[in-house]
């Protein structure tokens, strides 16, 4: 899409600045080529290249970037180093809500299935140098720039990689555990498990990362301007109008389900599940010490419930939410008069008027409160028979299936709370493609009693 006023993707602030990126990139890979070369560790066969050698290579080029960088940026037009066009056009292309989640839920699969692969030092430092390159690339766009480089932003930005870290590190402990455990040897926590007073190994440390926090706190604030706006008014509301960061996950809960679910039902049953996890929990393994093959389910369904439903949900509602809550690309330009048509149809709709070819019924004029509750009932019958399906008949289908150990462990009052639990989670998903798949916006829709689902 054209910009509606013609502004440059590269300024000389934005070469400069990002030569200091590169330099930054630059002594990183060399520390790390420092410690490929002290590793030792070759490729290539009989000719036996050092590893060295290539992170060398690499780290020269960045070197080279980065002087480029920061001696060119005086003629910012004819500069070159900049996000091609060849890899705008196909994200651009494939930038929707489906594609989001079907990436998202994607990558998470392949974390869990890949994590021997990709948590080795080498693969997790190779994503890093992966990530900081496209991000730097990608400011080179004016449009990604600006949402990106946002006060507000920048510390989304910040706890992707905060949250990308510490994911790498749970696995790369959990499957060094794991496969200390099929081998026979001792857990990484009991071969390391020698005990240091509290003065001053661990407050001499806190007082050095508080300083350091400090410092840094107090250098962004020089740095990025407070995100502060103009007083509130009533005649002029921002467009897009949005939460705070961590309620972004419960707005982009709203495109699909009604306020009082997504606002009141679904963070209440996130809180009460939090706090009865430690009482469902029969696995008394994993306690003390990283694992996954000893706590597969529960790590699995956390992650789930915390990497593609939460955190991606935030980054959509932050970076690709734009005027009129449309979905935006990540190159594209917000423009305030982008309309997207939806024909949502309920699912009462659906069954009584496309499916049947007749008319919803309706509530006679001023009828009493038992016959206006037979014509809602009637109309929407096939949604509240879906519902309780949903949440009566298929968690005791899953005990007689699929979760019978669960059920044979647990019984059946901590099966059915953690069973309405993890259902109560995948109707998040579920509504999210009949929304896609056949534009539903409500398997259940009673206005007249302010009740939709």
């Amino acid at each position: 899409m054209t910009h509606l006023t013609h502004n440059p993707d590269l300024t000389s602030s934005v070469i400069f600045g990002l030569g200091w990126v590169y330099l930054l990139l630059f002594l990183m890979n060399l520390a790390w080529t420092k410690r490929s070369l002290a590793l030792g560790g070759s490729v290539g066969g009989d000719l036996k290249i050092p590893c060295a050698a290539f992170w060398a290579l690499y780290a020269g080029l960045l070197l080279m970037v980065s002087i480029t960088h920061l001696t060119g940026s005086n003629n910012p037009q004819q500069f070159l180093l900049k996000m091609p066009e060849i890899l705008k056009a196909p994200i651009n292309a494939a930038s929707n809500p489906v594609a989001f989640f079907i990436g998202s839920t994607t990558i998470y699969i392949l974390m869990i299935v890949l994590r021997k692969l990709w948590t080795t030092p080498t693969a997790g430092w190779l994503l890093l140098n992966a990530s900081i390159l496209f991000l730097a690339l990608s400011i080179t766009d004016y449009d990604f720039r600006q949402i990106v480089g946002k006060p507000d932003n920048v510390p989304i930005v910040a706890m992707l990689y905060i949250v990308g870290f510490f994911t790498w590190l749970y696995f790369k402990k959990s499957v060094d555990n794991d496969n200390r455990r099929a081998s026979g040897r001792p857990l990484f926590e009991q071969e390391n498990n020698e005990k240091v007073l509290t003065w001053p190994d661990l407050v001499y440390t806190e007082l050095v990362c508080m300083v350091l926090v400090t410092a840094v706190l107090i250098a962004w604030g020089i740095v990025l301007q407070a995100p502060l706006e103009e007083p509130a008014s009533a005649a002029k509301t921002p467009n897009p109008s949005k939460a705070p960061w961590y309620f972004l996950g419960l707005q982009e809960m709203l495109v699909y389900f009604d306020p009082w679910m997504a606002g009141v039902v679904l963070p209440s049953v996130i809180l009460v599940g939090l706090m009865a996890v430690p009482y469902i929990d029969f696995n008394k393994l994993g306690n003390g010490y990283y694992t996954f093959n000893e706590r597969k389910f529960a790590v699995s369904t956390f992650l789930f419930g915390f990497l593609p439903l939460w955190v991606a949900m935030i980054v959509l509602g932050t970076f690709l939410r734009g005027p009129n809550w449309n979905f935006f690309s990540p190159y594209e330009f917000w423009d305030v008069h982008k309309l997207e048509l939806l024909n949502n149809i309920n699912l009462s709709e659906l069954f009584w008027i496309k499916g049947l070819g007749q008319p919803l019924p309706v509530v006679p004029q001023a009828a009493s409160f038992p016959v206006q509750a037979w014509f809602i009932l009637w109309r929407e019958w096939l949604g509240l028979v879906a519902v309780m399906f949903y949440l009566a008949a298929l968690p005791n289908i899953m005990a007689a299936t699929v979760f019978k150990k669960f059920f044979v462990k647990m019984g059946f009052l901590r099966y059915m709370v953690l069973a309405n639990l993890m259902l109560m989670m995948m109707s998040l998903p579920i509504k999210m493609v009949l929304r896609w798949a056949l534009n539903l916006k409500y398997i259940v829709a009673i206005p007249e009693w302010f009740f939709n689902i």
